[in-house]
């Protein structure tokens, strides 16, 4: 979706950061949804820091990346992903209420367009305000399924999404908006809490609930106040269930954790900063809050499935110099003061696996140039164990000015490329990249998707490195068909040419076969984590 307004320069910082929420974000609030510290020396669980550079090195040095008939193996290893978004129908279902086949039809469909474009993960919107796509004992089905708040769809809609994303070797990240527990009215319940599912929590427990921005607002809506330890708990609790009870690859956040500010309106939750203050004003108050939740979610995360990924895509700018001399070279909203949340320190910390922050502006862009935000983001996870990736703005294509230009996101993958630090990107949204628009989508994935690639490695997490398999080729008609056997989660098909053996298929599964043209192949085998085996040919 469009923002509502087109982006701009103004002198005036309110407007600045106005503009720039306007024109960011999975910031889905920004186009679609609202428009009616210190160090410490080890992450949790003892993981130390690392530096990247090396990492990389040693990874390279490896002895069981070894070689195929002679040649070095080489594999692509980047996180190649796309929001999938549920709420108001943006991508999928194309509305609520379809029959089941056509939802499944449509899911598959994106699936597909996934593994043509050479991407590795999809990030699906599984809880957009406090409801859910399984059937929870925390939340009530989600309405942009069925129609109706609180009726599923007649079957497990989370389970079957996670095996048909397997099937094609594709992780499954869950998508999670932790605190928002409506849509704004007439789509959605807005600020009233008796249109809400009948089994909604809110219902129980309406102390719990806060209206922001004010009934009567455009945008208005229901939150579970991030304040009250209880609701922070059950939001906690209801997101773990999905952990405990499904075979997700990780966990994902976007930026919505304190509203972004409408106007001059003050979230309302003085009550709860009086109970539970701890002494603290109230911005800091507000930031502990949220850290809690990071901090909290990461560990207990790591306790039920410790392969489980945990990642948040904020707003891009956490502070600007001119605030704070830590700060991006920027002059827009920053998240650190205006939505309390201190994505620098969640990294420092090392309570992420993964960073995914929100570059929706163009290079050269005065307020927020990405040119120099990229590097801004590279610097602060380089001493840390957390991974980068970039948020690209692929719904911004086709607007006026430097959006007009189809080489644009081209030439923001090609400056990713520059920093080591960077890991991967995430793409807003899927019906951006079908679409294609201006060609952009072609460009960029002719030039850095042309082939397959496996998500980067992360050392902290659980290492089962499989056996090689057991392999053999036979030649039919004018090419080589590979079958083999083995016992990893997924396995992955390497071809010599030039001197060295490329990456040309991964399969999901320890057993599986490939045919390609003449040549020379060979087959290893990955665990969950996409630790490697050694080659067999």
């Amino acid at each position: 979706m469009l923002p509502r307004l087109p982006e701009r320069t103004s002198a005036l910082p309110l407007v600045l950061g106005i503009v720039l929420v306007l024109v960011g974000g999975v910031g889905v609030a920004r186009m679609v949804w609202d428009r009616a510290g210190s160090a410490s020396a080890e992450a949790p669980g003892g993981v130390d820091r690392i530096d990247r550079n090396a990492d990389r090195a040693d990874r390279a040095a490896d002895p069981r990346a070894a070689r195929c008939d002679g040649a070095p193996l080489t594999a692509p290893r980047e996180l190649r992903g796309v929001w999938i978004t549920t709420v108001e129908n943006i991508d999928w279902p194309s509305r609520p209420g379809l029959p089941a086949d056509q939802i499944k039809q449509e899911y598959l469909g994106w699936l597909d367009l996934a593994q043509k474009l050479n991407l590795n993960a999809v990030f699906v919107h599984v809880r957009p305000s406090g409801d859910a796509l399984w059937p929870s004992e925390y939340a009530p089905w989600s309405e942009w399924i069925t129609g109706v708040r609180g009726q599923g769809p007649g079957f497990d809609l989370m389970q079957w999404m996670i095996d048909e994303t397997h099937r094609r070797n594709l992780e499954f990240h869950a998508w999670f908006n932790p605190y928002r527990a409506s849509q704004p009215a007439p789509a959605g319940a807005g600020p009233d809490i008796n249109a809400l599912a009948p089994d909604h929590p809110l219902r129980k427990h309406p102390e719990w609930a806060v209206v922001y921005p004010s009934a009567g607002t455009t945008g208005s809506r229901l939150h579970f106040n991030p304040g009250i330890p209880e609701a922070r708990q059950f939001v906690e609790d209801s997101m773990l269930e999905a952990v405990k009870q499904y075979d997700i690859d990780g966990v994902h956040f976007d930026d919505f954790f304190y509203q972004y500010p409408v106007a001059k309106q003050e979230f309302p939750d003085d009550g709860a900063f009086q109970i539970y203050g701890r002494g603290k004003s109230k911005g800091d108050w507000r930031r502990d809050n949220v850290n809690l939740l990071v901090k909290e979610v990461s560990q207990r995360i790591k306790q039920v499935k410790p392969w489980v990924k945990f990642g948040i895509s904020p707003f891009g700018i956490w502070r600007n110099d001119a605030t704070d001399p830590a700060g991006s070279p920027t002059r827009g909203l920053q998240s650190y003061d205006e939505i309390y949340a201190d994505t620098r320190l969640w990294v420092r910390e090392q309570w992420l696996d993964y960073i995914v922050p929100q570059l929706y502006w163009n290079i050269g862009f005065e307020v927020a140039d990405y040119a120099k935000l990229l590097p801004w983001w590279a610097d602060v996870v380089k001493t840390t164990r957390v991974q980068l990736y970039i948020g690209q703005a692929d719904y911004r294509v086709g607007q006026p000015g430097p959006w007009s230009d189809p080489g644009e996101l081209d030439r923001e993958l090609a400056l990713n490329r520059k920093y080591p630090q960077v890991s991967g990107s995430l793409h807003f949204s899927a019906k951006n990249l079908r679409a294609d628009a201006l060609g952009a989508v072609s460009k960029y994935s002719a030039h850095f998707y042309s082939t397959p690639a496996l998500p980067p490695l992360m050392k902290w997490l659980p290492n089962n490195a499989p056996a090689a398999p057991t392999v053999t080729t036979a030649v039919e008609g004018g090419g080589v068909k590979v079958t083999w056997k083995g016992k990893g989660t997924s396995s992955a098909v390497y071809r010599v040419a030039d001197g060295t053996a490329k990456l040309v298929a991964t399969r999901r599964g320890g057993d599986g076969d490939y045919t390609g043209p003449k040549g020379t192949y060979c087959v290893t085998e990955l665990d969950r984590s996409w630790n490697e085996s050694a080659p067999a040919g």
